[in-house]
């Protein structure tokens, strides 16, 4: 029998199951002995077969989850991608060990480069790599056939997420990724438990061998012990019967155990996790993030998307939402979304830069199409708009005359439009602390920024994990603080970021005096549960 082995790892998405491992190494393609030209004709057969494979992809996909596959598209297209390795075969090299060195190079320019973006597209590289590499191998079954298994790989692109049929998988370790990026993000929405940054080396792990994938305390236990695996199954079965007890509360409205009602509604990155939601379940739509439409049309294009585009995403959300309220939020890039041609170039610091709102009033022109496409969408049901990163009541104010101005072009067109209403989010802690300066409608808390300034840590720091803590008694403060001004003033204060998700955190966000979360749609049924359980009493 096989020794235990107990590799430490970070929570991406929480969970803690149990399968054989499936270990995707990413098809190591036979080096065949070909002339040059039956070299080249594999490598452009095997790349114009990784083009289709994203293609039919992005023909399925929505939202973000769309965009991301389409930067790959483009990415398989481009000439200069292929040269270096077209160059190598003609030199006498083998297809595939010629696209791994050109691919290798390209991708280690990436993660070396200071920008957050490309970083982060340097997964994308790597996905576009192997997939190469699998069609070079003969292998065209891309989604493994594992049953019930915890998938492991060095690091797992947005594309290859959602290709994988995760029916079929109970859960996912990576050697690398990150909490904050899209994969972390899509995994929580969908409620598929992940580990990242595993500490242990892919060929070290056994194809198929027993594991445990903790996504609880943070490891993956290979071959756990007798001892170790009862363990592990007790705690499977109190967490399965949990769950099953969170899915029963789904339909119901989430009430404190002293009667008092709290709003649960979801987040929403990509509107195609709404097929899988009944909007009966959740309150409404707490934040719909507006950016992710920005990414594809101008990476293949060169153009933002029109007025016409945003008005129908906005119109599907309000359709769905069948009522309830929908609160989109605009743009909010730069930073750790960076959209080229658009938000600016070398910033010293880009989180403290021209980000979120000071960018849209920058750029006015860009501000005044969204707005436009809001306020028609308005008209067809309960749509609320909240600006991203205010820091002075000024800035507020600005935003909240460009919506008039974009009404009265509206209506002066004989266009159906309304006026929803105006929120901001509180993300800046001058903003928190000053929240009575700014005449909002109504506030959103964005605890990941906001933890992020209080603490003075960078949220994608893995090192600093435990500084960024969003229990810090300066973080709930400035909670405390905003809700008590809306308690006062009669209006709405939610909270939209990952705190609202987390179980440990809702007591405390009860008690700082919020009424109003809003949580990944794969954490309804948890969020409504924490909400049951509290008495009051903190």
């Amino acid at each position: 029998m096989a020794a235990e082995q107990i590799y430490p790892a970070i929570v991406a998405s929480p969970g803690l199951v149990r399968g054989p491992l499936f270990i995707d190494r990413a098809a190591a393609a036979v080096e065949a002995e070909d002339s040059p030209e039956e070299a080249l004709d594999r490598l452009t057969a095997a790349a114009a077969t990784a083009r289709q494979q994203l293609e039919r992809l992005a023909a399925e996909a929505d939202g973000d989850a769309r965009e991301i596959l389409e930067f790959q598209i483009e990415l398989l297209g481009d000439p200069e991608l292929i040269a270096p390795a077209r160059a190598a075969v003609e030199a006498g090299a083998a297809a595939a060990s010629a696209w791994r060195t050109a691919i290798g190079s390209l991708i280690e320019d990436y993660e070396s480069d200071d920008d957050h973006y490309f970083q982060a597209r340097a997964t994308d590289l790597k996905d576009l790599r192997d997939r190469v590499l699998r069609a070079l191998s003969g292998d065209a079954e891309t989604t493994p056939r594992t049953v019930d298994g915890i998938y492991v790989a060095e690091d797992l692109a947005p594309s290859r997420f959602l290709e994988i049929d995760w029916s079929r998988f109970k859960g996912a370790a990576l050697t690398g990724g990150s909490t904050a990026g899209h994969v972390a993000i899509l995994a929580r929405a969908r409620g598929v438990p992940m580990l990242i940054g595993l500490e242990a080396r892919l060929d070290s792990l056994g194809e198929g061998a027993d594991a445990v994938l903790d996504a609880e305390d943070g490891r993956l236990v290979v071959a756990p012990t007798p001892g170790h695996l009862d363990n592990y199954q007790a705690r499977i079965a109190t967490r399965e019967a949990t769950l099953a007890a969170e899915r029963a509360l789904l339909p119901k409205p989430a009430i404190t155990a002293s009667g008092a009602r709290v709003a649960v509604m979801v987040n929403v990155d990509d509107p195609a996790v709404l097929d899988a939601i009944d909007p009966a379940h959740c309150d409404g739509i707490g934040l719909a993030r507006s950016e992710l439409q920005f990414y594809g049309p101008i990476e293949k294009t060169g153009s933002l998307p029109d007025e016409e585009t945003q008005y129908r995403l906005y119109s599907r959300l309000v359709k769905w939402a069948d009522g309830r309220p929908v609160t989109v939020r605009t743009l909010d890039a730069g930073a750790d979304k960076p959209i080229p041609g658009l938000t600016r170039e070398g910033e010293t610091n880009p989180f403290l830069g021209v980000r979120g709102l000071r960018l849209s009033l920058a750029r006015p022109e860009v501000f005044k199409v969204q707005l436009r496409a809001l306020a028609r969408a308005a008209a067809e049901g309960t749509l609320k708009v909240m600006f991203p990163m205010v820091t002075a009541p000024w800035e507020f104010d600005a935003a909240c005359e460009h919506f008039d101005h974009a009404l009265a072009e509206l209506r002066i067109e004989g266009a159906a439009a309304a006026m929803p209403a105006l929120g901001m989010m509180v993300e800046v802690p001058a903003a928190a602390l000053g929240v009575a300066r700014f005449d909002a409608d109504f506030f959103s808390i964005g605890s990941n920024d906001l933890i992020q300034y209080v603490t003075a840590v960078n949220r994608e720091e893995k090192r600093l994990v435990q500084l960024f803590d969003p229990l810090d008694p300066g973080v709930l403060e400035l909670i405390a603080r905003v809700a008590d001004h809306g308690r006062g003033e009669g209006k709405e204060v939610s909270l939209c970021g990952d705190m609202a998700s987390d179980p440990r955190c809702i007591p405390a966000l009860l008690q700082a005096g919020l009424r109003s979360l809003s949580v990944a749609p794969a954490a309804l049924g948890r969020a409504k549960a924490a909400v049951a359980a509290w008495d009051g009493k903190g």
